[in-house]
Formats: C-alpha cells, sequence, structure tokens
C-alpha cells in the first residue's frame, strides 16, 4: 500500500525538547501574521504603538487560551498523565497541546478589552483586521502538529496516507504496528492558507472592510466549518468523545460557525461605509 513514511524529529537539536520545529513554526506564524496587520496599520496612518499593543494582547491570549482549552477541553485530566494530577504539566505547552477553540476564546476577549481600552474603535474594526493575521498564524501550528507527529487522522488506504512512526497513542505508546493515516495536520492547514487567502481578497480588492464584520464572519464561517468536517478523519482528542455522536471538537466549532453566519446576515444588511482606508 502506498504511504509517506513519517519519521521526523520534533527537535531541532538532537537530544533537546527545545528549540523545537514546533516552537519554531507557532513563531513564525504569528511574525507573518504581524507583518500583514502592520501593513493593514500602516494603509490606515495607525500609530505604530496600537499596534505593539495589540500583538501584545494577542500573543498572550493566544498561548494562554489555547493552552488551557487543550487542558480544560480535552485533557488528560486525571491518572499518571493528568493535568489536574500533575499541575505543573499545565504549564509545560512546548510539550505540544493547544486548542484552537480555546485560543479563538481567548483572543476575541482580549480583543474586546483591547478595543475598549486601547484603540477606542469599535469591536468590528478590529476583528475584520485581525482575522487574516489569525488564519495564517493558524497554518503554521498545524504545520507545527506535523513536525510533532501528533493530532493524526484516522487509519486510511488513500495513497497519501502518513505513516506516523513517531505517533503516540492515546494510551501514551509509540503505534506499532504502524499504519497509515490520514494527515489531518495538512488538511486543516491547507484550509487555513486558503482561508488566510481569501480574507486577504476580501480586504484589499473587494473592499470588504467597508461592511464592519464581514471579514470576520466569513472567517469563522470557513475556519470552524472546515475544523468540523476534517474531525470526521481525526482521532478522538478527548477522553469524552467515545461517548458524544460527534466528537469534542465538533461541538466546540458549531457555535463558532453559527455566529459567523450570524455576523455575516448583519454586516450584509447594514448599510456599507463610506470611511476610506
Amino acid at each position: 500500500m502506498l504511504a509517506i513514511h513519517w519519521d521526523v524529529s520534533p527537535e531541532i537539536i538532537d537530544g533537546w525538547k527545545t528549540p523545537n520545529y514546533y516552537g519554531l513554526l507557532f513563531v513564525t506564524g504569528l511574525v507573518i501574521g504581524y507583518f500583514v496587520i502592520r501593513k493593514m496599520f500602516r494603509k490606515e496612518n495607525i500609530s505604530e504603538d496600537l499596534l505593539d499593543k495589540l500583538v501584545l494582547y494577542v500573543v498572550i491570549a493566544t498561548i494562554v487560551g489555547a493552552r488551557l482549552g487543550h487542558v480544560l477541553f480535552y485533557g488528560p485530566h486525571w491518572g499518571p498523565d493528568g493535568y489536574f494530577t500533575d499541575p505543573m504539566s499545565i504549564f509545560r505547552g512546548w510539550e505540544g497541546g493547544l486548542a484552537s477553540h480555546g485560543g479563538a476564546i481567548a483572543v476575541f476577549i482580549a480583543l474586546m478589552i483591547y478595543s475598549k481600552k486601547v484603540s477606542k474603535k469599535p469591536l468590528l474594526w478590529i476583528l475584520d483586521r485581525i482575522s487574516a493575521p489569525i488564519a495564517v498564524a493558524a497554518a503554521f501550528i498545524r504545520f507545527g502538529n506535523l513536525m510533532n507527529s501528533e493530532i493524526v487522522g484516522d487509519p486510511t488506504t488513500v495513497p497519501w496516507g502518513f505513516e506516523f512512526v513517531r505517533y503516540v497513542n492515546e494510551d501514551g505508546f509509540l503505534e506499532f504496528p504502524v499504519v497509515a493515516r490520514h494527515p489531518t495536520q495538512l488538511y486543516e492547514a491547507i484550509c487555513y492558507l486558503i482561508l488566510f487567502a481569501v480574507l486577504l481578497f476580501l480586504f484589499w480588492k473587494r473592499n470588504a472592510w467597508k461592511r464592519p464584520g464581514l471579514i470576520f464572519g466569513v472567517f469563522l464561517m470557513i475556519m470552524f466549518t472546515a475544523r468540523f468536517f476534517i474531525e470526521f478523519f481525526k482521532v478522538g482528542q478527548s477522553e469524552f468523545d467515545e461517548t458524544l455522536t460527534i466528537n469534542t471538537g465538533q461541538w466546540l466549532s458549531v457555535p463558532f460557525v453559527l455566529g459567523g453566519i450570524y455576523v455575516v446576515w448583519r454586516a450584509m444588511k447594514n448599510k456599507p461605509s463610506e470611511e476610506v482606508i
């Protein structure tokens, strides 16, 4: 059976857990996102000071929210490797374990605070401008998951399946015998890169910023619809997944998709803004 043999070490330097490729790709995504939003701010003659503060808010919220989201939504909570059994393990995020839903919630809260206390602009103003940078950062995080051989897919016979030699299963052991699996990390990364391109097109070519909330709504709809369907091919990450009709990731995606639909509907209903950037 055709398959891609994936035996890549997550370590940049052999024997060193840090620095690693996951961290490098995580930072790369944030840096690219920074330059994208800086270009938007410069086009609108927005102070660099506001940009620096925005980066601080978003980076902290992304890291803290994504980590806590993984801890709370996916576990393991108890047992020898449980986060509540060993609370200090909650802070070891460099070992892997981030949840996009937790990061999304934390970033949204951080942007609410930023809009009210720092930018003094409507919340949708910053949400429309931060959506594309978040999409590209999410893509690079999934590339990092690929380097860690984590968040793998179900067994498959498709010719592009990956044999994750370093995949540690839910029991904490290296998989043996190794089977070909869906590279769900790549599925998500590709979807997020496409979303990134769509959002940039809407902002720069279609002036979608004239309808506050439109870009952000499209971001929510596409990102979490993609996440919902890709979950069908993914190994469950939560200890509760066996008791659910759809898994934790899918349940968490539904409110974001519905919220995106509502935001787009509101944006299209309202009269376009004539404010020039």
